[in-house]
């Protein structure tokens, strides 16, 4: 494994030692097959580019679907057989798997277990190789080699083959993959002896919740390296021989061979959310004359750049390998969905157009996202400190459906809503880009966009979240009802997750109301700030704990702080009691700062034992139950906290703990143990916390600030968004000195544990002492601005 691994990251060291300054190659550090054991349709795409619409994958179960929508499917570690090579991944869309084989025909993948009476192949590990930009593997039951690579939107294959009579390419299309769904319609037809088209359209089981008149669809354009000796097509109740068109459900070609020893076949598609005609557009503008071995190169040498902006040394492999799989992941989680010339997916099937833009360097793409649920404690920092044009995407994305649709969309595929959690916190995350000077969007919009998803609830489309925004205004905070027999019911009068939501609500009423301030809005700002304070409404004084009310003021009752989904959205009272990152001096101060940091501490030394989430349970909601869970979005603040109550230290010593225990750089341990790593986010806030830099608040102060940590490197050089250049410096650093001394900014003593986030982007150097003990008096004095 490691010399296999070795040579493709020696092509990259080939570009590399033709430069003028000769620096390590970053990719060796990646490894794609950290945590892919119970990991989520979108996680193991290594044949892909940074946001690429083209993510090319092996799959051992797609083709199983998940039956709520969200499960963990695609490729897991724990199997063992391949049954085809998908080109979409995204959340709630996969399509298009293709199959090279030998032997007898055979149309359908088969089933993991049981007798081998499908297509799939079985594989060994060792003969798999996973980089960023490029796959490999051996195909055991018909000794092929399969490779897989990508440009943004082109999808390459090559596969070598034995000597063979009987060979086989399947483009199985019209079958469910992932998270998809059912296939309601699906076309795949030859043009000419080397050239295929077709489409494929899915109805997600999100779509079907939270836009029922959606649909999914996708468009490809391909060509073969060779023409093959005859062709046989079907469906999923019929094969027909010579035949080079299949249209409807299981729609699929087998392209036949004959192959000699070693012979390859490439096959290159371009992919499309919007039509056969740009799907072919894609093609001839990025794949036109290029082999799959140019695919590659430009692919590796594309991560070489983008990862390459945050350079850090270090003598530990370990720290450096989840670095870089962590940003890796970040780069990789959400997609591109707009077309070379700017067309993109409108809802039900039609083709939008977007704006010309002028900024080439912050160029917006349209692109497919999961919600943005605790995205702002990871993804939008790290956009925000050196990727800001994947942060303006996101939000030109959510404008353009505000203009769409009349609403922001927490999730979306291809424009349709696929809320996710019910709530929305896009507004928080456009009001965050806003204040840290990302504005390549009409401000004005986005301010009437983001006040309407705080305040708005008159026709409020169902997939746009928050349907217990009139009960919010209304009372100041969420009445909870209960369940009755529904699951996850919330309308305009309350919800079963009151407690979360009252919460959420407050904390996108504070960002909302500083973007409402810095634009001179004075009346929303004087509503909005009111309700960001929601929050002590549900702290009973009693046992000071967030506590669902009722809609006649009155605590709920029979009332578990331990238990989950009962008035908190997969979490629980004990996690949710610290959700106010607008304003912790006022958390502080409602519960005590002794009892606060007491508590606080005690939770974080209980939950180590479990490393940090739910043990060594694989599962997503392992942790759901706990005190503390880092597997899931409502904690990821929690442990910089301490930075407001008085006793940094505590920060420095339990961040560090939780990027050592709860990540690892194993298949099965990887995020957590087959946590819920949502497009990114954890390996976004693991780079984050591993350079020391983070806000609890995500950047929605008016002034944004940037809390420190505890920095695990002895340097990092990191290009910022603004072309600047930051340096991180650390001495007396290892494993045991995780505590701050002292540290200095540009030559000045710093003893603040906080600096404003504009001062950090002037660049410079940021230089830190560490010791083995705390340093009680640093970073003490002045703590960090609460509630601006």
């Amino acid at each position: 494994m490691k010399v296999k691994f070795g040579l493709g990251i020696a092509l990259v060291a080939a570009i590399l030692a033709g430069c003028s300054v000769k620096r390590e190659s970053v990719l060796r550090y990646v490894d794609p097959n950290i945590g892919t054991a119970h990991s989520r349709w979108f996680f193991y795409t290594p044949a892909a580019v940074p946001y690429g619409m083209a993510k090319l994958a092996p799959s051992t179960n797609g083709h199983y679907g998940n039956p709520s929508g969200w499960e963990a499917v695609g490729y897991d570690t724990r199997q063992n057989s391949i049954e085809g090579f998908v080109h979409f991944h995204e959340w709630q869309v996969g399509g298009l798997s293709y199959m090279p084989t030998t032997g007898t025909l055979k149309t359908k993948p088969g089933d993991l277990e049981g007798p081998n009476i499908g297509y799939r192949s079985k594989f060994d590990r060792k003969n798999q190789v996973a980089e960023p930009g490029y796959y490999k593997v051996l195909l055991d039951d018909y000794g092929i080699t399969a490779e897989l690579t990508a440009t943004k939107r082109v999808g390459f294959q090559r596969y070598t083959f034995p000597v063979n009579e009987q060979v086989h390419i399947l483009l199985d299309v019209g079958n469910k993959q992932g998270e998809s769904d059912i296939v309601t319609d699906a076309s795949v037809k030859m043009t000419d002896d080397t050239h295929f088209e077709g489409y494929v359209i899915t109805y997600p089981k999100y779509v079907k919740i939270y836009d029922p008149a959606g649909k999914v669809a996708m468009y490809f354009y391909g060509e073969l390296s060779k023409k093959p000796t005859n062709i046989t097509a079907f469906t999923s109740d019929k094969v027909t021989e010579n035949s080079n068109s299949a249209t409807g459900k299981g729609a699929g070609l087998s392209l036949n061979y004959k192959t000699t020893e070693g012979e390859t076949i490439e096959v290159k598609t371009g992919l499309s959310y919007t039509s056969v005609a740009n799907a072919k557009a894609n093609f001839a503008t990025e794949a036109t004359g290029l082999s799959f071995e140019q695919a590659r190169k430009n692919a590796q040498e594309t991560w070489e750049q983008q990862l390459g902006k945050i350079a850090v040394q270090d003598t530990s492999l370990q720290n450096k390998t989840k670095f870089y799989t962590g940003l890796f992941h970040a780069l990789l989680g959400r997609g591109i969905a707009s077309d070379v010339n700017g067309a993109y997916p409108k809802h039900g099937g039609l083709i939008g157009q977007l704006p010309a833009q002028t900024n080439s360097d912050l160029k917006a793409e349209f692109i497919n996202t999961d919600a943005i649920w605790g995205g702002f404690w990871n993804i939008t920092q790290l956009w925000s400190l050196s990727y800001p044009e994947w942060y303006g995407s996101f939000v030109n994305t959510q404008l353009q459906l505000y203009k769409d649709k009349g609403w922001f969309g927490d999730g979306i595929a291809n424009s349709e809503y696929v809320s996710g959690v019910g709530t929305n916190f896009v507004g928080l995350a456009v009001a965050g880009a806003y204040n840290v000077g990302i504005r390549n969007y009409d401000v004005n919009l986005a301010y009437q966009a983001v006040r309407a998803n705080e305040l708005g609830y008159k026709n409020r489309a169902v997939g746009s979240g928050k349907l217990d925004t009139k009960a919010f205004v209304e009372h100041g905070y969420v009445p909870f009802f209960d369940q009755t027999g529904r699951d996850f019911v919330t309308d305009s009068t309350g919800s079963n997750f009151a407690g979360s939501h009252t919460l959420e609500y407050s904390y996108s009423a504070f960002a909302a109301a500083q973007m409402a301030k810095a634009m001179g809005k004075t009346a929303d700002y004087g509503q909005l700030i009111k309700l960001s304070n929601g929050w002590r409404q549900i702290l009973n004084p009693q046992n000071k704990l967030m506590q669902p009310k009722r809609a006649n003021g009155s605590f709920i009752e029979k009332f578990d702080p331990y238990q989950p989904w009962r008035g908190f959205q997969e979490g629980n009272a004990v996690q949710y009691t610290f959700y106010v990152p607008q304003n912790p001096a006022g958390l502080v101060e409602a519960i005590g700062k002794d009892n606060f940091n007491k508590r606080l501490d005690s939770i974080f030394t209980v939950s180590e034992k479990l490393g940090f989430g739910g043990g060594k349970t694989i599962d997503a909601f392992a942790g759901i139950n706990s005190i503390y869970n880092h597997g899931n979005q409502p904690n990821l603040h929690i442990s910089w906290l301490f930075n407001f109550s008085g006793k940094p230290w505590l920060t420095q010593k339990w961040t560090r703990l939780i990027g050592s225990d709860f990540y690892g750089t194993e298949p099965i341990h990887g995020y957590g143990y087959g946590q819920d790593e949502d497009q990114g986010q954890l390996g976004s806030w693991y780079v984050m916390n591993a350079l020391g830099l983070f806000d609890v608040k995500g950047f929605t102060d008016l002034r944004p600030i940037i809390e420190l940590g505890s920095p695990i490197f002895e340097k990092a050089t990191i290009t910022l968004g603004n072309g600047k250049t930051l340096t991180i410096e650390t001495k007396n650093n290892s494993k045991e000195n995780a505590y701050i001394q002292s540290a200095e900014f540009n030559g000045a003593v710093l003893n603040n544990c906080w600096l404003y986030r504009d001062e950090l982007m002037k660049g410079g150097k940021l230089s830190f002492v560490m010791g083995s003990q705390p340093n009680t008096n640093w970073g003490t004095q002045t703590p960090p601005p609460s509630a601006q």
